[in-house]
């Protein structure tokens, strides 16, 4: 392309073409002039840049991403693909081999083990509402509420991925019916059983930070959340099957392991809601497990065992 033509699709005077071309030249970009009338400036065919800047260690980070499985839930699995086609493209050849060399080497797994799959069926609209500033009705089932659910008009103002599972954070007037009166909150989407999105948009709060948002609320849920507490000796054959069992409980638990016996046993500290619910699920456990404390809990269970040892004896 000739100057003049450059200028005009630039923008800019010739002049600035003329001095640009020649802080090409000196940083190394094989730029060339050809004289006459069909002459101008040109590259090398061959020619491609490279990305500035890069050291060795940016250049192996970037090959140690992949394709996270909640990208890939929002349909932008293959555009994020193809965006690390074209980085990579860009690299000079001698990078690019180190592709290979850091994929057979490092591989990133974002899921918890034994964790199956939700169901997302209502994630592609909420997403669209998101983006759109759109306004939802959601219903949803209380675990004591009315049989047909809970209908409720929300502002989603942002989804959040934690661990594999999704979650719509959203805004909502409450009990009242001004604007100033405005709560936030999260809902787990698994749990939303139908979604409608209304032709009434929202003006979006400028002061809310979703990242900030969602740390305040994990810290509040997870120091709000009851707990019952429960000390348990772990048999050594049975550590690698306990979060088949209890999930992310045992994982918790597992990766604090309080107390390690010369037989291998553990003591560790579980995590329930109840009585009840640490009863029903360490009956099944058989005596891979042994309940230390609470005392309460210890009693519980062998009068439970003693039942249906007595029960199984009469037969």
């Amino acid at each position: 392309m000739s100057a003049r033509a450059l200028a005009a699709e630039l923008e800019v005077s010739e002049r600035t073409i003329y001095r640009d071309v020649e802080a090409l030249a000196i940083a190394g970009v094989p730029i060339y002039a050809e004289t006459g009338v069909k002459g101008g400036y040109a590259l090398l065919d061959s020619y491609r840049t490279s990305l500035t800047g890069m050291n060795e260690p940016e250049v192996r980070a970037l090959f140690m991403l992949s394709i996270p499985e909640p990208l890939a839930d929002l349909g932008v699995s293959q555009e994020l693909r193809s965006a690390l086609l074209k980085l990579t493209a860009a690299l000079p050849a001698q990078q690019r081999q180190d592709e290979a060399h850091v994929r057979q080497r490092i591989h990133l797994d974002a899921n918890w083990w034994f964790q199956g799959g939700e169901s997302i069926l209502h994630l592609p609209p909420i997403q669209q509402a998101v983006w759109q500033d759109r306004k939802l009705s959601i219903q949803y089932q209380l675990q004591y509420g009315p049989p047909l659910g809970v209908t409720q008009v929300i502002e989603p103002y942002g989804l959040v991925a934690k661990a594999g599972v999704w979650y719509v954070v959203y805004g909502h007037n409450g009990h009242f019916d001004h604007a100033q009166s405005r709560c936030f909150q999260a809902k787990r989407i698994s749990k939303i059983a139908k979604v409608d999105m209304l032709e009434t948009s929202f003006t979006r709060d400028s002061a809310f930070d979703l990242v900030e948002f969602w740390q305040t609320w994990c810290h509040t849920y997870e120091t709000q959340r009851a707990k019952y507490p429960v000390t348990v000796r772990i048999a050594a054959n049975f550590i690698e099957q306990l979060p088949h069992y209890l999930g992310e409980t045992a994982l918790a638990a597992l990766s604090t392991a309080e107390t390690v016996e010369a037989d291998g046993w553990q003591t560790i500290t579980l995590n329930f809601e109840y009585l009840e619910e640490a009863r029903t699920k360490l009956l099944g456990l058989g005596g891979a497990v042994e309940v230390l404390a609470p005392l309460p809990l210890r009693l519980s269970l062998a009068d439970f065992a003693a039942q249906i040892t007595k029960r199984y004896e009469e037969t």
